[in-house]
């Protein structure tokens, strides 16, 4: 009966993940994309960090599988959008899962050393309150804006340094 009621779990999950997959444009529009894009080219003006944004609506199948928690899958994707690939090893990614509201932040060993667990934990919690009532770009401004203030406190830019945008700005929908 157990068994029964994990698989009906599994099922029940693996269409929730299908569902937020179609929801994740409406949710998040080409111009709120835009708007992102454009907060994170400027904040990156003061400091020499990186601001990453993964959206996504459901976990692959893969994922899904193992019940794999969206932790991993922000670590992963940290790699493939070569987050960590930056000259003061100071990118972070903000991922968000739609399927499980899950939101997690992940920060290059060059931040991530400077500022505590708890520091990020709060950025989530705060991100989260914002996104439950339905405000999707002030919850991402919000946590775009707070990292950006981590940046600037560890690594602000160089008055007269050139500084190279090392990665895209544009938010990813995965």
């Amino acid at each position: 009966m157990q068994s029964f009621f994990r698989a009906c779990k599994a099922l029940l999950r693996l269409l929730r993940h299908r569902w937020y997959e179609g929801e994740v444009h409406r949710i998040f529009p080409e111009k709120l994309l835009q708007d992102l894009a454009a907060r994170v080219q400027a904040s990156e003006r003061k400091h020499t960090g990186q601001i990453r944004i993964a959206i996504e609506g459901g976990l692959p199948w893969s994922y899904l599988r193992r019940a794999a928690p969206p932790r991993e899958r922000a670590v992963m994707l940290f790699g493939k959008l070569r987050v960590w690939d930056t000259e003061h090893n100071n990118g972070v990614l903000i991922y968000l899962l739609l399927a499980e509201r899950a939101i997690e932040i992940v920060a290059d060993r060059g931040l991530a050393r400077r500022v505590p667990a708890q520091q990020w934990q709060d950025i989530v919690a705060r991100m989260a309150a914002t996104f439950r009532a339905g405000h999707w770009e002030q919850g991402l401004a919000l946590a775009i804006d707070e990292v950006q203030a981590l940046l600037v406190q560890h690594f602000p830019a160089q008055a007269g340094a050139a500084h190279g945008n090392e990665l895209p700005d544009s938010p990813v929908i995965v």
